[in-house]
């Protein structure tokens, strides 16, 4: 369990940014070159500025049940929105994201439909949104199909999960998943 910070990758291999394997001790990067089934990696993927809970694995059954959509598994974020959403529009962005929004197109991912997504508000700039998809760039796309445009994007939970809140952004601790 990691707490992803900001402008790392989620990749095994960049060459812009850092990535969140640079974290991590020498002998669990060496678990990057291991053979299939043994290789550590990201269950599922964060954006280079999205922060928050990242698990990494070298179990693949593990990370295919939870980033399955078939598996229906719940992912949740703390969302804070460039435009201010008043009190009484903010119902609307409750019911567009709970029935479903035509998400725009963005570099590899075509427009897409999405539903059923729980979205609460903390105040007009910041809310909570809970996923069970993990499209590219979803939550953003949400927010955009809804003429807004999020400033910052963090995981705090995927399932059963949720980021250890001694965890520092870079921090990291092993843990032993529940079955």
């Amino acid at each position: 369990m990691m707490n992803k910070p900001a402008g790392l990758v989620c990749s095994s291999v960049s060459d812009s940014h850092q990535t969140v394997y640079q974290l991590l001790p020498p002998e669990y990067q060496q678990l990057l070159q291991a053979k299939r089934g043994h290789r550590l990696h990201t269950v599922g993927r964060l954006d280079a500025d999205t922060t928050g809970l990242l698990l990494l694995t070298t179990d693949g059954q593990f990370s295919n049940f939870l980033t399955r959509h078939e598996n229906n598994i719940s992912k949740t974020y703390k969302v804070t929105l460039l435009r201010s959403v008043p009190v009484e529009q903010q119902q609307f962005y409750i019911d567009k994201c709970f029935t479903g929004l035509s998400l725009p197109a963005e570099k590899k991912a075509p427009q897409q439909f999405v539903s059923g997504a729980l979205l609460s508000f903390e105040s007009p700039n910041t809310c909570t949104l809970t996923i069970n998809q993990g499209l590219f760039h979803q939550v953003k796309r949400m927010f955009l199909a809804l003429n807004n445009q999020v400033t910052s994007l963090h995981r705090s939970k995927i399932g059963p999960y949720s980021l250890d809140s001694a965890l520092a952004p870079g921090q990291w601790k092993l843990f032993t998943p529940e079955k």
